[in-house]
C-alpha cells in the first residue's frame, strides 16, 4: 500500500510539473512551488527525486516512455512493412502535435531543461530497430539500422518544421523506408 501511495504522489508530483512547464516553461519549475502545488512538503519532494534537475529528468524519461511506447505500438500493429512504418510516423507526429513536452524536447525548446532531442531520438532508433527485426528477421539488420535512423530523423525533423500535413509526411517517410528495407 505504501509503494502505491508514493507510485501515485510521484505521478502527480510529475503531472502538475508537466503543467508548469508547459504553461510558464523551463524555468518556472521550482521545489517550492510544485510542492505547494501538489500538496506536500519540500521534502517529500527531495526525497522522490532529489532536486529540480531530478524533477526534470522524470519527466524527460517519463514523456520519451510515452512517445516510444505509442510508436512501438503503432509499428507492431500491422503487418505490412509500409503500412508500419506509416503508422508509426503517424503516431509520432500526432504525439508531438498532442503533447507540448514532447514536442518541445524533439524540437529543442526545453534545452533550458537541459535536455535536449537527442536521448529521446537515439531511443525511438533503438525501440525501431529491435521491434523491425523481432516482427521481420529476414531483413538486413544494417538496412534495418539505417531505415530506422532515416525515418526518426525525418520524423523529428517535420516536428521541428512542418512543411505538408501528418499524413502525406508518413506517407512519405513509409515511402522511403520500405524502400531501403526492400532494395536488393
Amino acid at each position: 500500500m505504501a509503494r502505491r501511495a508514493r507510485e501515485d504522489l510521484r505521478a502527480e508530483a510529475l503531472d502538475v510539473a508537466e503543467q508548469m512547464v508547459v504553461s510558464d516553461g523551463p524555468r518556472a519549475l521550482s521545489m517550492r512551488e510544485l510542492a505547494t502545488r501538489t500538496g506536500v512538503s519540500r521534502q517529500t519532494l527531495y526525497s522522490e527525486f532529489g532536486d529540480r534537475a531530478g524533477v526534470a529528468s522524470a519527466l524527460v524519461l517519463r514523456a520519451t516512455d510515452g512517445f516510444l511506447s505509442r510508436m512501438e505500438a503503432a509499428l507492431v500493429g500491422a503487418d505490412d512493412l509500409y503500412a508500419a512504418w506509416s503508422a508509426t510516423v503517424g503516431a509520432a507526429l500526432s504525439e508531438a502535435g498532442e503533447n507540448p513536452l514532447v514536442k518541445a524536447l524533439l524540437t529543442g525548446e526545453a534545452e533550458l531543461f537541459g535536455a535536449d532531442s537527442g536521448p529521446m531520438v537515439d531511443a525511438a532508433v533503438e525501440r525501431a530497430v529491435v521491434n523491425l527485426a523481432r516482427h521481420w528477421p529476414d531483413l538486413d539488420p544494417a538496412d534495418v539500422a539505417l531505415a530506422a535512423e532515416t525515418a526518426t530523423r525525418l520524423t523529428v525533423s517535420h516536428v521541428v518544421l512542418p512543411r505538408h500535413p501528418p499524413d502525406v509526411v508518413a506517407e512519405q517517410v513509409a515511402t522511403v523506408v520500405v524502400r531501403i528495407l526492400r532494395r536488393g
